[in-house]
């Protein structure tokens, strides 16, 4: 039941390739998100932002 509810999303880093990928409940996806994760390319904790999953 709770699968129904959510929608999967990919979280991008603003400094480099790498990407997370992350689930978004379906009733909050008006808002973008956006949050602070480690980056392992660039080797420091920038802002990685929402896209859609292809």
């Amino acid at each position: 039941m709770a699968a129904d509810n959510t929608i999967k999303i990919i979280m991008r880093s603003s400094a480099s390739h790498f990407f997370y990928t992350t689930t978004k409940n379906k009733r909050n996806k008006k808002e973008k998100l956006v949050m602070k994760r480690y980056d392992p390319i660039v080797r420091k904790h920038v802002e990685f932002n929402e896209e859609k999953m292809k």
